[in-house]
């Protein structure tokens, strides 16, 4: 008689500074989402946490958006690192179960939004965020239509920083009321710091 496969044990994953440094967050044993390596999250936080590129829209007391949100691992890191609060944005339903156990297993309930949309499709906002966190699926195209979605709907103050993740040959995004700040490389990483600078009242 074949023996049973034992089922898979998650994979974990750590936060890497801030009052929760080295404590391990959740992540799915497959490839169903690709997680943020250390040493990227590393060179996008030190950057955030002084002012990213002279934008001076800083980590502490921020209010975040972490879209395409995956395992919460960028939203909780930049609450680990003093950001006020973070919206995590999600549409797979695992993902966002994900999520909530992360959350919970880090006690931040408090300091804390998950919720189920398209980034491309955002509603509207009840709050402007300082600080958005992109980590798109590499080469389908979505980081432009995201900034533009998030800027559309009043996710972001004014000046807010948008970081986005992609892969290095990946074209970058021309969204219409960004200013790129800053492109910074990690193998076949690209990290890149745009600051919305459009009036967002009068964005269309």
């Amino acid at each position: 008689m074949r023996k049973k496969e034992a089922p898979a044990k998650p994979n974990r994953l750590r936060i890497i500074g801030g009052v929760w440094r080295g404590r391990l967050i959740e992540a799915p044993s497959d490839n169903s989402i690709r997680p943020t390596t250390d040493r990227v999250r590393e060179s996008l936080f030190n950057r955030l946490m002084h002012g990213a590129a002279g934008s001076g829209i800083a980590l502490a007391g921020a209010r975040v958006a972490d879209v395409f949100a995956g395992t919460g691992a960028m939203g909780l890191e930049a609450l680990s690192r003093g950001a006020a609060h973070v919206t995590f944005i999600e549409r797979d339903m695992a993902a966002m179960a994900l999520i909530k156990r992360n959350v919970a297993a880090l006690g931040a309930e408090d300091r804390v939004s998950v919720m189920s949309a398209d980034a491309t499709n955002l509603p509207k906002a009840a709050l402007a965020h300082d600080i958005a966190l992109l980590d798109a699926p590499y080469e389908q195209g979505l980081p432009g239509p995201a900034m533009a979605s998030l800027a559309r709907q009043g996710w972001l103050k004014p000046g807010a920083l948008v970081s986005v993740e992609m892969d290095e040959s990946d074209v970058p995004p021309d969204a219409d009321g960004f200013t790129l700040l800053d492109r910074r490389e990690a193998g076949r990483i690209a990290v890149i710091l745009y600051q919305w600078t459009a009036n967002d009242k009068n964005y269309l």
